[in-house]
């Protein structure tokens, strides 16, 4: 039982960490939307997600891959899971960010970020009152 309500707070934890990954590519490309060659990065989400949460339980027993670095989890999954964007339109600088589609990114990511932490909310305040006995 005990298993079931953690993988599903890690799960959750792991999307949100995503999420927040992902903005945080998506507001690196509208910084650079002006900089000449730069190419657009996105994350594949779901691909991510898959490789985070099966990545977890060995990540729980701490592994290291060198002294002082922690492997797996969502940061690692989100770094496999780049991807390039393509240029919607042939600019003469070779830059392939698109404006209307990162606003956009941003907007759609942000609502589901949201939507993640609510849901968490409402796990953990489900669990205090049934702890509680409310």
């Amino acid at each position: 039982m005990l298993n079931r309500l953690t993988d599903t707070l890690d799960f959750q934890g792991q999307a949100l960490a995503l999420r927040s990954e992902r903005q945080r590519l998506l507001a690196s490309n509208i910084a650079n939307a002006d900089t000449p060659g730069y190419v657009a990065r996105d994350m594949n989400f779901a691909q991510a997600l898959r490789q985070a949460t099966a990545a977890a339980p060995a990540a729980r027993t701490l592994a290291t891959s060198q002294p002082g670095h922690i492997s797996g989890g969502a940061a690692g999954a989100a770094g496999s899971a780049l991807e390039f964007a393509t240029a919607s339109q042939t600019n003469l600088d070779r830059n392939t960010v698109d404006m209307d589609r990162e606003r956009a990114s941003i907007a759609d990511n942000s609502v589901r970020y949201e939507a993640t932490l609510r849901f968490i909310n409402a796990q953990v305040r489900t669990l205090t009152s049934a702890i509680t006995g409310q």
